[in-house]
């Protein structure tokens, strides 16, 4: 081990070799680099040297040892500082505790005191360096523990496991700094049953989380960690107009994978919250939005609220959590999906209800657990309780197998309203967009992008509703809205074609006649000729 460094400091010069000759200073440990004679010299020793022991007189020219200690007590605080002092100046130089002294000694200076003396320095410093050393330790630990500390904290914190008392204290220790102001979280399911040949569903899952980190967590601010087998994001968010432009990039990521990995991903997306502390109810949301792949299809992103009543919360926040399957099922409106969710309820009430009154009471919580998941989406449940006026009263009632038909049919009726609902909000959406081109058509920019941030929604959603509502996409449909006004204007105008390309949305003239030849088979020109018989 490196052995102490030790500054000698007096203004004797005979003093300073005696002292030198005297000590066994590597027997003890010690090394002298260097002396000076009076306290102004010995300070720029000291910072040139960065010694660990100064031993010094009191009584010196131009800086006396007193005030050598009080600056280095100021300024090099881990130096140990043994005073030589004459019996005159003893209780003064003791007076002066406040400096943290290491040691007194009186001259003349005898050669096995000062040696007792360093001993004890010694084990000082050797405690103070395995302190640091310990610390140190402790410290690259910790740093090296840090990306598990945080991850362990997201998962705590998706599932609403921190407490509000901790939260600020648990965000400091584990130095996570993400400011918000908003805040949504994003997962990623990558399907165990559509793997290429020869790889591993672990490793390919593992493959794409690591292309989330490099195409997604660059771009946008977030942590990115595996949870229950899933790929996991908080996101930063700067205000929710971002949202859309998210839900993009995740459904462009989604379709490169498929293409580039052969990795069918599925991407869901949470709503919005404000605080860390709440990012659980984006997480469920998150989750829920990934489990409409069975209506959605895969290879995309589902943004949850683009697809469920913007004034819900989080898609499955249920007090009812013993009916979870039940609602999720009804939310995906499959026959089979629902009928064996009411079988496991019907199995469930059978093994836990001892009692009739507590069979009873718990088929009235049941019909509750209807009525307020109806009300939460804006539903009427008594138009789906199947003409019975009282279910409260009637369904507690009912033999096994009228009970089962009950909730199966009320089940389904529900699941076919939230549909038709969901269908109903799609369809506005398409005709607003319809709309938009009959109103801007003319306009150069109207575009997939521009009418989205009209509407508030991602490209990827609207682009598959308009699609699935029109049979074509939104660009293809105002290309022909575009191409057909032209070809009136061509047969009921003489406008150069280059004007009427103007009145439709083109700015480039060769373009217009390039995109009307494609949907004409005829270039403007041609057509006016052809159908007016104009020479």
């Amino acid at each position: 081990m490196d052995k102490y460094k030790v500054i000698l400091v007096d203004d004797e010069e005979e003093v300073i070799d005696v002292i030198e000759r005297k000590i066994h200073w590597d027997m003890l440990g010690f090394d002298v680099v260097g002396s000076a004679n009076n306290g102004v010299k010995a300070l720029e020793l000291v910072e040139k040297l960065q010694p660990d022991v100064v031993i010094t007189d009191i009584k010196m020219p131009y800086m006396d040892g007193l005030e050598l200690s009080r600056r280095l007590n100021n300024d090099y605080q881990n130096i140990h500082i043994i005073i030589f002092t004459g019996f005159d100046e003893f209780e003064y130089a003791k007076e002066a505790v406040h400096l943290e002294i290491e040691e007194y000694m009186l001259k003349p200076i005898n050669a096995l005191e000062l040696s007792d003396c360093l001993k004890r320095v010694k084990n000082s410093l050797d405690k103070e360096r395995e302190e640091k050393l310990n610390v140190e330790k402790l410290a690259n630990y910790f740093n090296e523990s840090l990306p598990v500390l945080q991850t362990n904290l997201f998962v705590s914190l998706i599932e609403g496991r921190v407490s509000e008392s901790d939260y600020e204290k648990f965000l400091v220790a584990y130095q996570i700094d993400m400011k918000g102001p908003l805040y949504c979280c994003a997962v990623f399911h990558t399907s165990e049953h559509h793997v290429p040949d020869g790889m591993n569903p672990l490793l390919l899952s593992m493959s794409v989380e690591q292309q989330i980190k490099d195409r997604i967590a660059d771009t946008w601010k977030c942590k990115v960690f595996t949870y229950l087998g899933n790929s996991v994001l908080i996101i930063e968010i700067a205000s929710e107009d971002a949202m859309a432009e998210l839900t993009d990039a995740c459904d462009r990521f989604c379709r490169w994978a498929y293409r580039v990995m052969g990795a069918v991903v599925t991407a869901g997306i949470g709503r919005v919250c404000d605080s860390l502390l709440n990012i659980n109810n984006s997480y469920e949301g998150a989750r829920e939005a990934v489990s409409y792949r069975v209506l959605y299809g895969t290879q995309r992103a589902i943004n949850i609220a683009e697809i469920a009543p913007k004034e819900q919360k989080a898609a499955v926040q249920y007090e009812d959590a013993n009916m979870h399957e039940l609602i999720k099922s009804i939310y995906l409106g499959k026959r089979d999906a629902i009928e064996g969710a009411v079988h496991d309820e019907i199995e469930k009430l059978h093994r836990s209800a001892q009692t009739m009154n507590r069979y009873k009471l718990t088929l009235m919580e049941m019909v509750g657990t209807f009525y307020r998941f109806c009300a939460n989406n804006f539903i009427d449940f008594d138009n789906f309780s199947g003409g019975i006026s009282n279910p409260y009263e009637k369904v507690p009632e009912m033999d096994e197998v009228t009970l089962t038909a009950w909730l199966i049919d009320t089940s389904m009726a529900i699941g076919e309203e939230l549909k038709n609902a969901r269908n109903n909000t799609s369809r506005r959406m398409v005709t607003d967009a319809q709309n938009m081109v009959v109103d801007r058509y003319m306009e150069p920019d109207l575009s997939l992008d521009t009418v989205c941030s009209e509407l508030g929604v991602s490209n990827s959603y609207f682009s598959s509703v308009f699609k699935k509502e029109t049979g074509k996409s939104f660009i293809s449909y105002l290309t022909d809205y575009r191409m057909d006004h032209a070809a009136n204007l061509i047969l009921e105008t003489n406008e150069k074609s280059y004007k009427i390309a103007e009145q439709v949305g083109y700015q480039d003239a060769n373009y217009f006649s390039y995109v009307f030849k494609k949907r004409f088979g005829m270039s403007p020109s041609k057509y006016r000729t052809e159908h007016t018989g104009n020479k």
